[in-house]
C-alpha cells in the first residue's frame, strides 16, 4: 500500500471511493463525497493533507484534513476518513491518519479536531477536545468531539470551533 498525496487525476476515483465508503457506515449524511469536492475548493483546502492510500492499482481510503478555527488559533479538522469496503479492517485508515498527522507536524500545525468514534479515533491520541480548552459546538456529543496535540510545546488553545464554511456548520 501506498499513501501519497491526492492529485486532480484521482478527483473521480476518490469521489466514488468515499461513496462506496460510506454507503453502509452507521454515521454518514450521503454527502461526503461532496463535501470534499466543495472542500477542494475552498480557502480551508490543504494539497499536502488531502491523501489517499493506493493498493492493487486503486484508491483503498482518502482522508482530507482542512483548516478551521479555535478560538483566534489555526487548527486542523480531519474530516472525512474514508476506507472502501474490500480495505477495511486492514489498516489503511490507521495508516491514513498517521501520515496525515507526520505531514501535519513537518506543516507546523499544533491541533487537530475531529468529530468521529470515540472507540476508534483514541488509539491515535484523541481525547475529548473539551480537555484541551475547546468549546463544544451545539449539539455535538462530548464524547465524539475530539482534539489531539500534534507538537511538544506548550501552546494551549481555547473558544469555540470555526469550521470551513463548506461543512455548513
Amino acid at each position: 500500500m501506498i499513501i501519497r498525496q491526492e492529485t486532480s487525476q484521482d478527483y473521480n476515483e476518490v469521489y466514488d471511493a468515499i461513496k462506496e465508503a460510506f454507503k453502509e457506515a452507521e454515521h454518514r449524511d450521503g454527502t461526503e463525497q461532496d463535501l470534499v469536492a466543495a472542500l477542494r475548493k475552498g480557502e480551508s483546502f490543504i494539497p499536502e493533507l488531502s491523501l489517499v492510500a493506493e493498493a492493487d492499482g486503486k484508491i483503498a481510503g482518502h482522508i482530507m484534513f482542512t483548516e478551521g478555527k479555535v478560538g483566534g488559533d489555526t487548527v486542523l479538522v480531519l474530516a472525512p476518513l474514508s476506507v472502501v469496503p474490500e480495505f477495511q479492517k486492514q489498516g489503511v485508515g490507521s495508516a491514513l491518519i498517521k501520515e496525515g498527522h507526520r505531514i501535519a507536524k513537518e506543516l507546523g500545525y499544533e491541533y487537530s479536531l475531529v468529530l468521529g468514534s470515540e472507540v476508534y479515533y483514541p488509539r491515535f491520541g484523541y481525547v475529548p477536545a473539551v480537555q484541551l480548552g475547546v468549546e463544544l459546538p451545539e449539539g455535538m456529543p462530548s464524547a465524539n468531539f475530539m482534539a489531539i496535540k500534534l507538537q511538544d510545546n506548550d501552546k494551549t488553545i481555547s473558544g469555540p470551533v470555526t469550521y470551513a464554511k463548506e461543512f455548513g456548520i
